[in-house]
């Protein structure tokens, strides 16, 4: 028994020495000197050859192969985070992301809000036209002519210098290209290398660069202000730039040898300070000029929309069978799909099916915007329209039939007035929903409320002012609206009508 006791005791020593040895093996093992460090880069995946999703939908592109091996030079990882042009800045400034690459030009604007890298690549403008257009050769050449561009870029710069030019705003490089191959816009303003891949690898037949580098720019890796990060940026771009990393992913994606770069930019800083107040009251008459817009968009579709809404609510109703088996395919489609999908499948879709039938055809923004917004409105006002009709009893029904009123005098004189009241407050809710929908409008360039604000932050990179000034707007208009249909309710109330007589 005593022997027993102590082999026993040997062998939970030996378990007792056996875990503590692997748990500071592991310990060892687990615990690196130095953790490396892992930067948020921001970027938009959406301007091929420099950042563009690969077939598996992974991240490929000149800037992305950059950035990994400037990681690997300086010592930290890199995670890319996808975002619009436009919004990579401010969030560059709001510190939600430590650095960003994107073919952003280091440009005097820019530099007061964000610190730039050295200069990594040499680029500049170019001029996209139709292939039969012998006309546009030049800058001043697009004079009076209906130019698209990239929300924030320094084509969009360049377009607005340009007298009486037309200029059509879009969120990325490919929806302006596809712009001008539907006829919609006489030319297009972007980076030549980015413009030059588009025309070669996406296909685009029809399509022709008259001039390249009208500008010349470079390329900055850009941080906010202050930003620790920038010296090792700056560290594992000069690394490669040396010993010759930088050279092979140049040839990789443009198979040519690259240009000597300069250690920096001698561009001129303004240091014009301009306070909160200035800034609103600057931007407003533009600001208001969008609302005008917006009001009227919205309006008009709220006003097609309750027209067909309504024919397709009673249709919904009807006891023909293929009818109502339509009517509520019209229905799910509309409902089930995105609007942003809608109207982009309206504007560009529709027409690049048809011209590859042969047929020659394109729709203005707003008569894009229109058509999507009004049978969306239609989609959802026809259910509120049914709703409506069916919480009417069907002694109502039953008592105009016996006065001799047939089925379309029962609905217009005796059902729908009815229906109408107890329809009002789903429709005031509709009604505020079409009009912050409008903001949708603003991804095939038309010019409503949000689009004028973002256009505004392209040129002076104040997001939160204005923002904040273009949320309160739509506040007010929503808070109007809304009591505007409670007023109508009121009004439309029998019960309180009889009381005012009384």
């Amino acid at each position: 028994m005593h022997r027993l006791f102590q082999f026993r005791k040997l062998g939970w020593a030996l378990l007792l020495s056996l875990f503590l040895s692997i748990l500071c093996v592991s310990l060892f093992i687990g615990s690196p000197a130095k953790a490396q460090k892992t930067l948020k880069i921001a970027t938009e995946p959406a301007f091929p050859p420099f950042e563009f999703q690969g077939s598996n939908g992974e991240l490929v592109g000149f800037d992305i192969d950059l950035l990994k091996e400037i990681g690997k030079a300086a010592g930290f990882q890199v995670q890319f985070q996808s975002m619009q042009f436009d919004g990579i800045i401010p969030a560059l400034q709001a510190k939600t992301v430590d650095a960003a690459v994107s073919g952003i030009t280091i440009t005097a604007e820019r530099q007061q809000a964000v610190d730039f890298s050295r200069p990594y690549f040499k680029a500049g403008l170019a001029i996209a036209v139709k292939s039969d257009n012998q006309d546009i050769t030049s800058l001043e050449s697009l004079q009076n002519k209906r130019v698209a561009v990239q929300i924030g870029t320094t084509g969009a710069l360049e377009a607005k210098k340009i007298p009486g030019a037309k200029i059509r705003t879009f969120d990325n490089a490919p929806l302006s290209l596809q712009e001008l191959l539907n006829g919609n816009v006489d030319a297009v303003i972007n980076d030549a290398p980015v413009t030059l891949y588009a025309i070669k690898e996406n296909n685009l037949k029809g399509l022709k660069v008259t001039s390249q580098l009208l500008t010349e720019e470079y390329y900055g890796i850009p941080t906010a202000k202050g930003s620790p990060n920038l010296d090792d940026i700056n560290r594992g771009l000069t690394a490669i730039l040396n010993n010759g990393t930088y050279e092979q992913i140049y040839r990789k994606w443009f198979n040519a040898q690259p240009p000597q770069l300069p250690e920096s930019t001698s561009i001129e800083q303004s240091t014009n300070s301009v306070n909160v107040i200035a800034i609103i009251l600057s931007a407003l008459p533009t600001l208001l000029k969008g609302v005008v817009v917006t009001l009227y968009l919205t309006i008009l579709c709220g006003i097609l929309g309750m027209i067909g809404g309504s024919l397709i609510g009673i249709a919904r109703l009807s006891p023909a069978t293929p009818l109502r088996w339509a009517t509520i395919a019209y229905i799910d489609f509309l409902r089930g799909t995105p609007l942003l999908v809608q109207i982009l499948m309206i504007y560009f879709g529709i027409p690049t099916l048809l011209q590859g039938f042969g047929i020659q055809f394109s729709l203005s923004p707003f008569v894009a915007a229109v058509t999507a917004l009004s049978l969306n409105s239609a989609a959802y006002i026809a259910e509120i329209v049914r709703g409506g009709i069916q919480s009417i009893e069907k002694g109502q029904t039953e008592a105009a039939q016996s006065l001799g009123l047939g089925a379309v005098e029962t609905m217009r004189y005796v059902i729908f007035p009815q229906a109408l009241r107890r329809m009002l407050p789903p429709l005031a809710n509709e009604f505020i929903t079409l009009l912050k929908d409008t903001s949708l409008a603003s991804v095939i360039g038309y010019q409503e409320l949000l689009q004028e604000g973002r256009l505004i932050i392209a040129n002076n990179y104040r997001s939160f002012e204005i923002f904040a000034t273009v949320a309160v707007i739509y506040l007010a208009l929503t808070l109007l609206s809304s009591r505007a249909f409670g007023f109508l309710e009121t009004w439309m109330n029998p019960v309180n009508r009889s009381l005012k007589k009384s």
